[in-house]
């Protein structure tokens, strides 16, 4: 393990897996759409405008479902807990069968 120059500190990875269900395409949609239209995002500097980018959410919920995923809240009110970064990420279907085996209980 390594420190972060405090002796008492340790630095730690957290691995995660969350299985959904969306059981709402719409509701998901409409809330990544409104999350992305309330974001502080200079459109005249993106490849996108604010139009094709919600066309896009709306049309993947794969895409929909990441938009909207914040993995800083995993470990809010943890106490002893700094969060550092991380990834999050949406995939269509089941694990792959290396996770499914390597979670099986």
């Amino acid at each position: 393990m390594t420190t972060d120059g405090d002796p008492g500190s340790r630095r730690l990875q957290l691995y995660c897996r969350i299985d959904v269900t969306v059981t709402d395409p719409a509701a998901l949609t409409d809330h990544a759409v409104a999350e992305l239209r309330a974001a502080d995002i200079d459109w005249a500097q993106e490849e996108d405008d604010l139009p094709s980018a919600s066309a896009e959410l709306r049309g993947d919920l794969t895409r929909a479902l990441a938009s909207v995923a914040d993995v800083t809240r995993i470990v809010d009110g943890v106490p002893g807990i700094e969060f550092r970064g991380g990834v999050c990420w949406a995939e269509t279907g089941p694990p792959p069968a290396s996770v499914r085996a390597s979670t099986a209980g």
